[in-house]
């Protein structure tokens, strides 16, 4: 018999399995591919982390999922580069102000819910954006319940060793939230300003605008000291003070007006003199204003024994440009920048509002030298109060608080900041590419942070470069990334 090839064998076994099987298929199935087996993909770790707000609202401070890693693959892009061998300003916090009106509504809530918010604001965590700096009143601002300050008399009398001085009207509101945002934050900084001295101390006893009558020039210093020493009292350190906001604004309510001059006097021959005899350690910065008047801070700088008192100046930016920081900075580079206020409107949109503050704020102040920025009410209830009678009936906290929680635009301006650039940051160099307007710091813990605006007005590709080597990454038309590695 005559051996069967190996592929006859094979038919005739095929051909017996057919005999045995008694199952059917549907008419018209096929059978389905067998999957290969394919080894388990590892997500590419990235080299650089990735956070992102768009213009219109889309995206909210989300980190990003793509991979960004750095090599030197040959582009066209426009180059943001990174140099830590450029060493500027040491950053001390970014936040907002706590105006009576913000705790006001913040302590309306219920505790848990209050707990909840304040530590998502004033956090550490992953889920928390860390504001590291706050701004408060001395007595009332144009957003309080009233208007009150720590000693209001009579009309007609006086108290010139101020032994009527009382910090009670903050001891509902102010002093608790206070005291529930250090226990969140221990080693937040805080800088009090007043918006006008009692109204028995000024020619017009008044409120609104008025000046700070000479005669009362060394009762006012008392009332700063006492002032401090009371917060300190209730375990509150006021690490700065500013002798006055918006001093060339009378027509607030309250205000007062207090020329380059006065406020100079004030500083050399009270206010300085007093803080050193009594042992103050709070630092007194000047100015508080807009930065289309350096010549103010710099009337005060220029003055060699009001200097020794000064730690630095402070600005806003509803008028001038914000390279005024850098023409006071360069003629006393031994003397701090501070920007202390600005505010977005229930009037504005959010796009234009975030592309406008990124830009000129968050990027600009810092890369003119500021070491806080701070945006101006950290609170509002849904009809934009509580204020003063004449005061900002348009202004827009980072948070609305009604029924529910509504985070509003300047909460993701702070946030694109607080929640990265930690206090003792370094701004570091970084280039200016095209539309991409930029600031990077490098952090007490090494990390690199690098915020970037998309201020044109299409997407931009860019590569980001540090140490020869760069990763690319893509920006819509008005949106901010902020990027760690």
């Amino acid at each position: 018999m005559k051996d069967k090839s190996p592929l006859y064998l094979l038919g005739l076994l095929l051909m017996v399995l057919g005999a045995f099987c008694t199952c059917k298929k549907p008419s018209g199935s096929v059978n389905p591919p067998v999957p290969i087996p394919q080894p388990p993909v590892t997500p590419a770790a990235s080299d650089v982390a990735f956070w992102l707000t768009t213009g219109d609202g889309s995206v909210l401070l989300k980190e990003q999922s793509t991979s960004l890693i750095f090599g030197t693959t040959a582009n066209n892009n426009p180059v943001i580069e990174v140099d830590t061998a450029q060493n500027f300003q040491t950053i001390n916090g970014f936040g907002f102000t706590l105006t009576e009106g913000s705790a006001y509504v913040l302590n309306g809530m219920t505790a848990s819910a209050r707990a909840t918010l304040l530590k998502e604001l004033f956090g550490k965590d992953p889920a928390s954006i860390g504001i590291s700096y706050l701004r408060i009143g001395i007595g009332a601002t144009d957003l309080s319940t009233h208007v009150y300050s720590y000693n209001d008399l009579p009309a007609g009398t006086t108290d010139m060793a101020l032994e009527k001085f009382s910090i009670e009207p903050d001891k509902k509101d102010v002093i608790p939230i206070l005291k529930e945002i250090l226990a969140i934050e221990p080693t937040i900084k805080i800088l009090a300003t007043p918006w006008s001295a009692p109204v028995w101390m000024k020619d017009t006893n008044s409120f609104v605008g008025g000046n700070l009558k000479p005669e009362y020039y060394d009762v006012y210093s008392l009332y700063f000291v006492k002032y401090i020493e009371a917060m300190k009292g209730e375990g509150i350190v006021i690490d700065a003070i500013t002798p006055q906001n918006e001093p060339l604004h009378p027509g607030n309510n309250p205000s007062m007006y207090m020329t380059a001059s006065a406020q100079n006097n004030f500083i050399k021959n009270n206010l300085g003199p007093l803080f050193k005899a009594s042992g103050i350690s709070t630092k007194i910065i000047i100015y508080d204003h807009n930065a289309d008047r350096p010549d103010y801070p710099l009337h005060i700088l220029n003055d060699p024994i009001t200097k020794t008192f000064v730690d630095g100046s402070a600005f806003h930016l509803y008028g001038g440009d914000i390279s005024a920081l850098s023409l006071v900075r360069n003629q006393h580079p031994d003397k701090g920048i501070y920007f202390t206020e600005q505010y977005t409107a229930s009037t504005g949109g959010f796009g234009g509002d975030l592309k406008w503050h990124l830009k000129n704020v968050v990027i600009g102040a810092t890369r003119n030298w500021a070491k806080v920025v701070l945006e101006w009410n950290l609170a509002n209830d849904p009809s934009f109060g509580p204020h003063t009678a004449g005061g900002c009936t348009t202004c827009l906290g980072a948070v609305t608080i009604g029924g529910s929680v509504t985070r509003n635009v300047g909460y993701y301006i702070i946030a694109h900041a607080a929640k990265f650039v930690l206090p003792g940051s370094v701004r570091i160099g970084s280039s200016v590419a095209g539309n991409l307007k930029n600031v990077a710091f490098k952090r007490p813990d090494g990390k690199k942070v690098l915020i970037v605006e998309n201020d044109g007005n299409d997407t931009q590709n860019f590569n980001l470069k540090f140490n020869g080597k760069w990763i690319t990454t893509t920006l819509q038309a008005g949106a901010v990334g902020t990027y760690m590695w």
